[in-house]
């Protein structure tokens, strides 16, 4: 991409000065034959023009003579036309200049914010950070006032180095990896607390409905004990501690007897 804009450039910098060439040379050779015709000593150029159906006579005369005098009044604007091309070409040369100078600066900060240079004063910094634009293999092709913009850049920012040097901004990054693993850890034990605890959750939930199940079909149980006992002839007596002392001379009565224990606590 560089290689074609500079060709472009280039060919845009032939054509120009060769058209401004042309064109100079055009008007000094109309202006050369315009006075020579003038003077008798060359022809006029002949043009066969008719006007309302008659022939125009000198037609050729005076075509030269406009020729002239356009080609005339249309070189007084090629002083202006050689100030634009200056203009352009000074603005390529600067834009050309500033992609150096940014291409440099941005090489001697990033030594700078590696801890390249160890020099304080001004004057040594400038002159330590220039030796080392002029040695990179990069910026060997550079104008030295290129090169000597970029080290004074450097030197002005240099405060900005220190603060973003590689090394802090290492240790920032190490830091945050280091927040970031000890937050996705805790996310992972979060997720597995809440798993556990909706299993827990739904664990009780089912141990419940089975106790309650349980309980329903016992009390059920003793519901239908209750209704055949009397059939049965067998009488039920609560007894928590000892037997009744009215049962202890009768063991028939006794045998016919059924105990009711106390409810456990899983019922």
């Amino acid at each position: 991409m560089k290689n074609f804009q500079a060709v472009s450039y280039l060919t845009q910098y032939l054509m120009q000065r060769l058209a401004v060439a042309v064109f100079a040379l055009a008007a000094l050779g109309l202006l050369v034959a315009t006075i020579m015709a003038g003077l008798g000593l060359w022809n006029w150029i002949e043009l066969p023009v008719n006007y309302n159906g008659a022939p125009v006579e000198n037609a050729g005369m005076y075509a030269q003579i406009g020729l002239t005098v356009l080609a005339l009044g249309l070189c007084f604007f090629l002083p202006t036309n050689r100030r634009i091309m200056q203009l352009e070409n000074s603005h390529r040369s600067f834009s050309i200049a500033m992609q150096d100078v940014a291409r440099a600066y941005a090489a001697v900060h990033a030594a700078d914010r590696k801890a390249t240079f160890q020099m304080s004063s001004e004057f040594d910094a400038i002159r330590e950070r220039l030796a080392y634009l002029r040695d990179h293999p990069d910026l060997s092709t550079l104008e030295p006032q290129v090169l000597e913009v970029a080290a004074q850049m450097s030197y002005i920012s240099k405060e900005l180095a220190t603060v973003y040097a590689d090394e802090k901004i290492e240790r920032a990054r190490s830091f945050l990896k280091e927040r970031q693993a000890e937050v996705d850890l805790f996310n992972e034990r979060l997720d597995q607390a809440k798993g556990i605890s909706t299993e827990m959750k739904q664990w009780l939930h089912e141990v419940e409905l089975e106790e309650s199940v349980a309980a329903a079909q016992l009390e059920r149980l003793r519901e239908e004990m209750r209704e055949i006992m009397p059939e049965l002839g067998v009488e039920t007596v609560v007894r928590t501690d000892r037997e009744p002392p009215q049962y202890k001379d009768d063991p028939l009565q006794l045998e016919n007897t059924v105990i009711e224990m106390p409810p456990k606590a899983a019922e």
